[in-house]
């Protein structure tokens, strides 16, 4: 999905021959990215994927701002980053909530540490209702379960109302049913929200079920393998022949259909 014409939304994202490396303890460094480059046009809905520790994960921390490229630029709507900023969603696998605050507290936090709490707390509300979880504004994050903790996660980063909002793997630790239904409650709000998300995920199928674009990233340091349209209309089935068809089109990209291993995607 790409937004065309005088139109096109916020949200556009340009990496730019970005690279990343570790260094380490004995003077060396462990390059991760190499001469990455995308454009993401503003609304589209970007799945990364790609083999594990090829760093799917670095690129989504440097989008956010919390880690700086070693060289290259990323930018959103044309300014470079080089900090955290609230126009950046960032959405973990684990829910981080801190658990000494209520949910309501929870959501709160960025708008409180960004000093406009009084001028957009009338707003809360609407975001507890956007990711169901209206009749928990007092409740504690243990009273939740995983998948209402992290809808409780989402609501936090859509508070801020962000251009960009950034999913590392946010469904991971869900059961299958929980997954599939956090799924559909994602795109629901990519829709009603119009922002640009960009979600990693080890899974083909949810990329595939999600993603207006699959972005394919070699095995370390990570280049871009293949940008793969997903030309399937939406709502879609997991059992469609289309759907099957690139499921294999991605297998092989990465070099696991008919060798008979176990795919591993995750970072």
């Amino acid at each position: 999905m790409v937004v065309q014409g005088a139109a096109a939304r916020e949200g556009l994202l340009e990496i730019d021959n970005v690279r990343k490396g570790f260094p380490q303890n004995d003077g060396r460094s462990i390059e991760v990215l190499e001469n990455v480059r995308l454009r993401f046009e503003g609304g589209e809905f970007i799945v990364l994927i790609g083999p594990s520790g090829c760093g799917k994960s670095t690129l989504l921390r440097l989008i956010a701002g919390l880690a700086r490229a070693d060289s290259g630029s990323i930018r959103v709507d044309g300014k470079g980053i080089d900090a955290p900023g609230h126009e950046r969603g960032l959405v973990f696998q684990d829910p981080t909530l801190f658990p000494w605050m209520t949910i309501y507290e929870n959501i709160a936090f960025g708008l409180r540490s960004r000093g406009v709490f009084k001028n957009e707390k009338e707003h809360i509300p609407e975001y507890f209702r956007l990711v169901g979880l209206e009749g928990f504004e007092n409740s504690y994050p243990h009273h939740l379960s995983g998948g209402m903790a992290q809808r409780a996660a989402l609501a936090r980063a859509l508070v801020n109302k962000p251009k960009v909002l950034l999913l590392d793997e946010p469904l991971g630790a869900l059961d299958a049913f929980t997954r599939m239904n956090m799924q559909d409650e994602i795109l629901n709000i990519w829709r009603r929200e119009k922002m640009t998300i960009v979600m990693v995920t080890h899974d083909v199928d949810e990329a595939i079920y999600m993603a207006g674009r699959i972005v394919v990233m070699s095995a370390r340091p990570a280049k871009i393998e293949n940008v793969i349209p997903v030309e399937i209309g939406r709502p879609r089935r997991r059992d469609d022949p289309d759907f099957l068809s690139l499921r294999t089109k991605i297998l092989r990209i990465l070099h696991f259909a008919g060798t008979g291993a176990e795919p591993e995607y995750q970072l």
